[in-house]
């Protein structure tokens, strides 16, 4: 990549140096929310951070796929929305545009905190009907309240299942391991779907992992997917710059892993929360998530006639 490539990508603030949004079946959307964390805010500023992590990214082929995104690939860059704390108006102005551009491309979605998914859910269930769901998180986000709130970014699963925007028997959650009462924390499970601790999968790598692909893969079928993808699944080790991380997570390993075996899955879109690079080092959690972001585009290019 030339350096004068690279000057674009960078002062255009945009993904992999994707060209702007026209008629690129994939679309890349930054989501720059954070008003309803719980503990450190600054996810508002993980798309751009993001994107500028992508940057190395750009001049090779995925080692596992053989492919790169970047000639199907636009640059939507991040939507305008409202400097409110009423997370209602938000997630209506997010809901909105979100539908018009999934009505044209495959999109992946650059948080942001985890409230951003609710409204991401609720249109693509506007374009597919009830969705197959795959969670990566260190928390359960099943919480029937926030503190006293009635939504925020814990309660944002427990509400899409309320709503009937995504199938719990195909609601698949992986990494979890925070503290929390029984209830919330095996909700998904007792609904009927299925949950990978991060314990269970530890010291799984590589081939290892193969049953619990087999299992995600066989359970979901060919259902219209969503995949949501919290940074905090990984251990802090892997991602410190996030707001509310939780030691003995995943290795960045084990979830490329896990992205590059769910590629077969009929995905419908995709989104990357939670990123707050205000608590990072060395960018290791934005090189962490570009890098699953790039995969995960990778993987569904590769699946293409």
């Amino acid at each position: 990549m030339g350096l004068g490539q690279f000057a674009y990508a960078n002062n255009s603030n945009r993904f992999l140096a994707a060209e702007p949004l026209t008629t690129q079946p994939f679309a890349i959307v930054g989501v720059p929310f954070d008003g309803a964390v719980t503990h450190r805010p600054g996810a508002r500023f993980g798309p751009q951070e993001i994107r500028r992590a992508s940057l190395m990214l750009c001049d090779g082929l995925h080692p596992w796929f053989e492919v790169s995104p970047l000639p199907l690939l636009g640059d939507a860059l991040d939507m305008r929305l409202p400097n409110a704390s009423a997370l209602a108006l938000v997630r209506e102005q997010i809901q909105v545009q979100a539908t018009a551009l999934m009505a044209r491309h495959h999109c992946v979605f650059l948080g942001g905190d985890h409230s951003v998914t609710l409204p991401l859910l609720r249109a693509a269930h506007a374009l597919h009907g009830a969705l197959a769901l795959v969670h990566f998180d260190a928390h359960c986000d099943t919480w029937q309240d926030h503190f006293g709130e009635p939504s925020g970014h814990g309660t944002w699963t427990f509400e899409a299942m309320a709503e009937g925007l995504i199938s719990p028997a195909h609601t698949v959650q992986i990494g979890l391991r925070s503290s929390g009462e029984r209830a919330a924390r095996e909700y998904v499970q007792d609904q009927g779907g299925l949950i990978f601790t991060a314990r269970q999968l530890r010291g799984l790598d590589g081939a290892a992992l193969a049953p619990v692909l087999a299992t995600v893969l066989e359970r979901i079928g060919q259902r219209p997917c969503y995949l949501t993808l919290d940074i905090d699944c990984l251990d802090p080790a892997f991602a410190p710059g996030t707001g509310t991380p939780e030691p003995g997570g995943l290795s960045s390993s084990q979830l490329l892993t896990l992205l590059e075996g769910l590629a077969p899955l009929n995905m419908v879109g995709m989104d990357c929360v939670e990123v707050a690079p205000a608590y990072d080092h060395a960018e290791l959690t934005s090189h962490a998530a570009a890098t699953c972001v790039w995969a995960y585009l990778c993987g569904q290019v590769a699946k293409l006639p």
